[in-house]
């Protein structure tokens, strides 16, 4: 496949892929909840499918060979905001399992974890809560309405799966200090490393109001944040959807604010000792 091949291919399968699978997931709703769809009609749609996934693994075949890895292969055929939301949503569920095996993400050979999804606990399970609620009583008044019935129940379920997977994620995912550098993280959604070379500042600081400003990131849980730092040199922190942007300052929280504060303050402390800081640099700021 050349280059002016490939465009129009990829063109041309992308907008197969974005008719077809939105009617997949209609069909499979329907035959769920009970509805009988012609054996001409289920055919010509598993056809579709069918062609289009073998069609789609010959052109990732192709791109493999002139030299593309898995992923950039995959990110060609699949737009990257769709494979970010989806891999968001994996994430979610694969945090339930990490939760309920107390496995956290990304601790191994850490100097200090922080968790910090204790204060935003009891307001997701308040939202779990409420959303169950709504299952039960939406299942109860569709009963008489089983097509219905079905997709809402569909989509409540997951509603609550996505509510737990979100503050599961805050649990598996603490903020990780180690390697010179202290990752902030926010959910499966926000993952910064901040080297421990651009802290310039780093202070305690409880806030529970944040407006989003140009270079400013603000992790805050149950709307607080604890620990504020300021940076020498800007790191990049990518969204949800693959944008990025530079941020200087970074507000953050922590179960135990103190013990973050002070493990950041001494790292920041012996990165600078390490790094023989000429006898006139100010010392770190702290607060």
């Amino acid at each position: 496949m050349d280059g002016s091949e490939r465009g129009p291919v990829l063109r041309v399968l992308r907008a197969v892929a974005y008719a077809a699978l939105p009617a997949e997931l209609v069909v499979f709703v329907l035959l769920l909840g009970g509805v009988r769809i012609p054996g001409a009609a289920l055919a010509v749609a598993e056809l579709v499918m069918v062609v289009l996934l073998a069609a789609e693994a010959v052109v990732w075949v192709r791109l493999r060979r002139r030299g593309l890895s898995r992923r950039e292969a995959l990110a060609e055929l699949v737009p990257e905001r769709v494979l970010r939301l989806i891999g968001h949503e994996l994430t979610l569920m694969a945090s339930l399992w990490r939760w309920a095996a107390r496995r956290p993400h990304g601790t191994a050979g850490a100097e200090g974890v922080f968790p910090h999804a204790r204060d935003q606990a009891a307001l997701m399970y308040g939202f779990a809560f409420v959303c169950l609620v709504e299952t039960v009583g939406m299942s109860w008044l569709l009963a008489d309405l089983p097509v219905v019935h079905a997709i809402v129940l569909v989509l409540d379920v997951y509603t609550v799966l996505f509510v737990l997977g979100l503050h599961g994620a805050s649990v598996t995912r603490p903020h990780v200090l180690g390697g010179g550098r202290l990752r902030a993280r926010q959910a499966a959604h926000v993952d910064v490393s901040v080297p421990l070379d651009r802290i310039a500042a780093v202070r305690r600081e409880n806030r529970f109001t944040h407006e989003k400003k140009d270079g400013e990131l603000n992790l805050a849980v149950g709307a607080q944040t604890s620990v504020t730092l300021e940076l020498s040199e800007p790191v990049e922190v990518v969204g949800l959807l693959g944008g990025v942007r530079p941020v200087t300052l970074v507000r953050l929280h922590a179960d135990d604010p103190k013990a973050l504060y002070e493990a950041v303050r001494d790292a920041v402390a012996v990165t600078r000792a390490r790094t023989a800081p000429s006898p006139g640099q100010d010392p770190l700021p702290t607060a």
